[in-house]
């Protein structure tokens, strides 16, 4: 009977700490959520800690637990978004693919990530308007991206694509059609498949060799 007890305590023991950590991943999505709300709704200037705790329900206490300052705060939260977009941009992303079956499937993942997450987006665009990038060291934040440049340098090695620096190639490729969504998140439109198609075929024609 005693082993039966000492089994039937181990078993509450580990139940608390499951709980207490399901309440803090909670607590810890509550801040994230407030935070890009928040930020979207009145700007990165006037969200505050005591704001975000108000919005999240929690205290300020708990978000001090979890960031240093309201500068940590926002720097993390950039950091999450990037990395749900980046994982949503490489999903089903085969290394047999051509280098331009691998360029459309990135594009369509993105604006796909994109038009179903409307609020990360303009978080991001909130963040990159602000001086706050040339602060961060966001070398890890290009790392999420690591398999766009690795693309791009194979259709270099293929001689595929112009013998131009990755940037550029991102630069003339990548963000004309970033433009476009924005443009529709705007209107509260959605890119049609006739429009992507077409936005596919100019991005790829501006860095093909």
């Amino acid at each position: 009977m005693a082993s039966i007890n000492v089994q039937l305590t181990l078993n509450e023991q580990s139940f608390i700490i499951l709980l207490m950590r399901h309440k803090d991943d909670n607590k810890v999505e509550a801040i994230f959520d407030a935070t890009i709300q928040l930020v979207n709704e009145i700007g990165l200037a006037e969200t505050t800690i005591n704001k975000i705790s108000k919005k999240a329900n929690v205290s300020a206490a708990t978000i001090y637990i979890y960031h240093e300052n309201k500068e940590d705060l926002l720097l993390k939260t950039y950091m999450k978004v990037k990395g749900k977009m980046s994982e949503r941009m490489f999903q089903g992303l085969d290394e047999a693919l051509s280098v331009k079956e691998r360029f459309d499937s990135i594009i369509r993942n993105y604006v796909q990530f994109i038009q179903t997450n409307k609020e990360y987006f303009l978080f991001l665009e909130q963040v990159m308007n602000s001086p706050l990038p040339q602060k961060w060291c966001l070398e890890e934040s290009s790392s999420l991206f690591q398999p766009v440049f690795e693309m791009f340098e194979m259709g270099k090695e293929q001689k595929l694509l112009k013998q131009a620096d990755v940037r550029m190639l991102v630069v003339y490729s990548i963000l004309p059609i970033a433009e476009l969504v924005k443009e529709n998140l705007k209107k509260g439109t959605s890119f049609e498949d006739r429009e992507l198609n077409a936005a596919l075929i100019m991005s790829w024609d501006a860095i093909k060799a």
